[in-house]
C-alpha cells in the first residue's frame, strides 16, 4: 500500500514539474519584454528612419556604423524634404524615428513624436557650379537678373532660411524655380542648370569637384537645426529609442562633424 502511496506522489511531482515549465518559459518571456521596453539594452529590430535629405551621406555612414554594433539589428533610411517627412508620419506611414532640418517641421508633430533631441546644426552656403565661372562673391550678387539663381520651396526648411537671410538684407532674388529639397537644387547647379543656389554647408562639401562653396558671413547667416525624435505608433519603440540616443554619443557627433555639420 506504501509503494502504491509513494508512486502515485511521484506521478504528480512529475506533472507538476512538466506545468511548470511552460509557465516558466512565459515568465521568462515576460522578462525578456520587459527589458526591451526599459530599454535597458538595444533590441534588434529592422528600423525605418525619415531623414531630412541633407543628411543622406552622413546616415548612410552612420547607418552601417550602428548596425556593425548592434548586430541584428537594420537601419533603413528614407529621405526626403522634411515637409514631406511630416506630412509622411501624419499619414501613419510606417516609421520608427524621423530627423528634420529645423524645429519648426519637428513642432508641427507633437502629436505623433516623442520629446526630440537636437542632434546636429548647419549653415548656409552659395554654391555656384566649378571655378565659380559668374564670379558669386556675396548675397547681393544673387540679386543679378543675369543670373539664373535656384533656390528651395519655401516650405522647405532650406528655402525658409534662404528667404530669411535674403530678407534679413533686404535682397529680391528672383528664382528659375523652387526645389522640393536641398539635394534638388545642388543637383541643379551640379547639372549647369543654374548658375547659383543656397543649399547648407554639408551639401556643398559633397560635391567638392563639381561646385564651389562661397561661405555668407555668420552675421548673415541663417542657423539650421536638426531634431530627432522616435514616432509614436512605431512597433519598435525601444530600438527606434536607442538609436536616436545613439546619434547624441561621441561616435554619431564625430561622424556629423566630419561631414561639416556643427555640435547641437
Amino acid at each position: 500500500m506504501s509503494q502504491l502511496f509513494t508512486g502515485r506522489r511521484a506521478a504528480a511531482a512529475l506533472v507538476t514539474a512538466a506545468l511548470l515549465v511552460p509557465l516558466s518559459a512565459c515568465g521568462d518571456n515576460k522578462k525578456d519584454e520587459g527589458a526591451e521596453k526599459s530599454g535597458s539594452a538595444a533590441p534588434k529590430a529592422d528600423l525605418t528612419v525619415l531623414a531630412a535629405s541633407s543628411l543622406t551621406d552622413v546616415f548612410n555612414k552612420a547607418g552601417a556604423v550602428y548596425e556593425k554594433e548592434h548586430p541584428g539589428t537594420k537601419v533603413h533610411f528614407s529621405f526626403a524634404g522634411s515637409q514631406e517627412l511630416a506630412a509622411q508620419v501624419r499619414e501613419g506611414a510606417p516609421a520608427d524615428a524621423v530627423v528634420t532640418a529645423d524645429t519648426k517641421t519637428m513642432d508641427s508633430l507633437k502629436a505623433d513624436v516623442a520629446a526630440p533631441t537636437v542632434i546636429a546644426k548647419n549653415r548656409l552656403v552659395i554654391v555656384t557650379g566649378e571655378g565659380n565661372p559668374k564670379k558669386v562673391d556675396n548675397l547681393k550678387a544673387l540679386t543679378d537678373s543675369k543670373l539664373k539663381v535656384v533656390l528651395a520651396a519655401p516650405e522647405v526648411p532650406v528655402g525658409r532660411y534662404s528667404k530669411q537671410v535674403l530678407d534679413a538684407q533686404k535682397l529680391k532674388v528672383k528664382a528659375v524655380s523652387q526645389e522640393p529639397n536641398v539635394r534638388a537644387v545642388l543637383s541643379k547647379v551640379e547639372l549647369g542648370e543654374a548658375d547659383a543656389g543656397l543649399v547648407y554647408k554639408t551639401d556643398a562639401a559633397t560635391a567638392p569637384k563639381k561646385v564651389d562653396a562661397v561661405d555668407i558671413p555668420d552675421a548673415q547667416n541663417a542657423v539650421a537645426s536638426y531634431p530627432a525624435a522616435t514616432v509614436k505608433a512605431s512597433q519598435h519603440t525601444a530600438a527606434a529609442a536607442a538609436f536616436v540616443k545613439w546619434l547624441s554619443t561621441p561616435e554619431a557627433q564625430k561622424l556629423l562633424q566630419q561631414a561639416g555639420f556643427q555640435k547641437p
